[in-house]
């Protein structure tokens, strides 16, 4: 697929867009409680850390209401936010609520030095503290997506008694998930927001800084700085490794099972959180999982609907903005705490399902069998297909859910014709004869041979509707050297291998007369790195060289997709 660019709003679109947003978010927050008063104040305190260094924080407060107040609060390192988080506090004000929210270190006049994740702990926890002391604040709840939820998530086991619950969308606890998948590194996520985020100005190309060999030096080559802590990101592939398991980001990870609060934890399908932050909540405490819900729509990381080809799409989106003020005025207002739920959207179906737990107990799989070009009920009689990868020219993403820099390319697309590529493999299904419900993660286990030290295989499953188009449903994606989900790297001798390439859940329904469709083939970029087809990691390594990839099928290599079903 030809590579495309996201054109940058201008200020002037950007102001309307603003506008129409609160306007939405005013209108959302009336369906909910009234307002108690027009008239808002606005005060700004520094708060300080442990360290001395003060955070610039924001205070908005109805005016004319009596009495201490619930209280939402807000940490972000987003200076560009300053204009919806301020009308966001000011409606939240009008219905009676008071609003904080803070800058993280660095960040928008805020002292210290800006250094992602590590200080927000520590400051966040401050924070939270001073508003304990306050007697204006009734109680809290804490409120953010993406970064924003971050910094919520990695004080929520140590919060004050005041703090009742917390509204987190779009973030998961296990950063190794959201930043690594068995020896590749989620570019167009953490690359693109490194360079954003270096706390400098960056004029650099996102895609020639992702492509730039060897990695590890792109920040001082092309971005005018050393980051540290980006180098630390590229250069941890094992999950075990001691910078992913202690520290803060074990502690980040073990926020989840300390909990004694209940939380909103809000997903999308094609969000590219969406695997860390299952593993997460299934480790949510028995105590904050009494009032917990959790949510996943059919949403890319701004949770909107990410399925263009669906024909039914009448329940596929959701009001945030109403969503989030009921949570808060049910629980901060009403004392209200609700029960348990697991909700999410079946795509295809176009309706919502509503369990106690999840995952939810599916019942059934389907498998199916690569065979020559078809996918089969049974091993065929195939020896297999090859075809030869070179680095310099990877398969761009299109169709994908681990995307953020590229957005243009995330969700359910319309996918390219078969076999649309020399190193594209498909193989396709004849037309299923009833539908079948994926609720769950889809895995694929193929035989492969590489003359390659390591290198990196791909799928993608794709529903091929009657009509003849081809639309992503997931993808997945390993390595030779971190295959089957190896904590440390494994050698390759040249010989068959099966891999198992999971990818993440999904809840889809493939309809009566569909074709399933998989793709095979050795990259997938800008969503991950470019394998160099070297024994060097990826993030080294200073030169590429073409692999010659066999995939195996038949009986003696039963290479296939299975696919988890819910069949109740």
């Amino acid at each position: 697929m030809p590579e495309s660019k996201m054109k940058r709003p201008s200020p002037e679109e950007m102001q309307k867009r603003m506008q129409m947003i609160m306007a939405r978010t005013r209108a959302s927050h009336d369906k909910v409680c009234p307002k108690v008063t027009e008239e808002v104040a606005a005060e700004e305190v520094w708060i300080a850390s442990e360290d001395g260094a003060k955070m610039r924080t924001i205070l908005i407060r109805p005016v004319g209401i009596e009495g201490p107040c619930p209280t939402i609060v807000m940490r972000s390192c987003y200076p560009y936010q300053e204009e919806m988080m301020k009308n966001q506090a000011e409606s939240y004000a009008q219905h009676g609520f008071a609003v904080a929210y803070q800058w993280c270190r660095g960040i928008n006049g805020s002292e210290g030095q800006w250094e992602p994740n590590v200080w927000d702990r520590a400051d966040g926890l401050a924070m939270v503290n001073w508003l304990q002391q306050q007697a204006w604040v009734k109680n809290m709840g804490y409120v953010g997506a993406s970064y924003l939820a971050m910094t919520g998530w990695i004080m929520a086991d140590a919060v004050p008694d005041k703090m009742k619950t917390m509204y987190l969308t779009v973030y998961g606890t296990v950063r190794h998930t959201s930043a690594w998948r068995e020896g590749l590194f989620r570019q167009d996520i953490l690359t693109a927001w490194a360079k954003d985020n270096a706390g400098y100005p960056v004029s650099a190309d996102y895609m020639e800084s992702a492509r730039y060999r060897p990695q590890v030096e792109v920040d001082e080559v092309m971005w005018g700085g050393r980051l540290n802590w980006y180098r630390d990101w590229i250069t941890h592939p094992s999950r075990i490794d001691p910078y992913w398991a202690e520290g803060h980001w074990e502690t980040l990870r073990n926020v989840p099972a300390k909990l004694n609060i209940p939380v909103f934890v809000g997903e999308g399908w094609y969000d590219h959180h969406l695997g860390s932050m299952l593993e997460g909540y299934a480790t949510l405490s028995e105590r904050a999982r009494q009032h917990s819900v959790l949510q996943i729509n059919p949403g890319n990381h701004g949770l909107r609907p990410a399925i263009p080809g669906q024909p039914k799409q009448e329940h596929a989106a959701i009001d945030e903005a109403e969503q989030q003020m009921r949570w808060f005025y049910d629980i901060l207002v009403r004392e209200q705490y609700p029960a348990p739920e697991v909700k999410y959207y079946l795509i295809g179906a176009d309706e919502w399902r509503s369990y106690s737990e999840y995952p939810p107990k599916t019942n059934g799989q389907a498998v199916f069998y690569l065979d020559g070009e078809t996918l089969r009920s049974a091993p065929g009689m195939t020896a297999g297909r090859s075809y030869d990868y070179d680095p310099e020219n990877p398969v761009s993403s299109h169709g994908a859910e681990s995307l953020f820099a590229s957005m243009m390319h995330i969700g359910a697309l319309e996918q390219p014709e078969p076999n649309w590529r020399p190193d594209v493999l498909s193989y396709v299904s004849e037309p299923l004869d009833k539908a079948l419900d994926i609720v769950g993660p889809v895995k694929a286990q193929l035989w492969v041979q590489s003359d390659a030290p390591d290198t990196c295989f791909t799928i993608k499953l794709i529903e091929v509707d009657k009509n003849g188009k081809a639309w992503h449903i997931r993808n997945g994606i390993t390595t030779l050297g971190w295959r089957n989900g190896a904590t440390e790297k494994q050698s390759y001798d040249g010989g068959p291998v099966e891999l198992t390439i999971a990818c993440w859940d999904v809840a889809w329904r493939l309809q009566p007369g569909s074709r399933l469709r998989v793709d095979v083939s050795s990259s997938n970029f800008p969503e991950y790195s470019v394998h160099p087809n070297t024994d060097v990691l990826w993030s080294l390594a200073t030169e590429t060289r073409v692999a010659h990839q066999t995939i195996l099928t038949g009986e003696q290599y039963p290479s296939c997709i299975v696919l988890p079903l819910d069949e109740r």
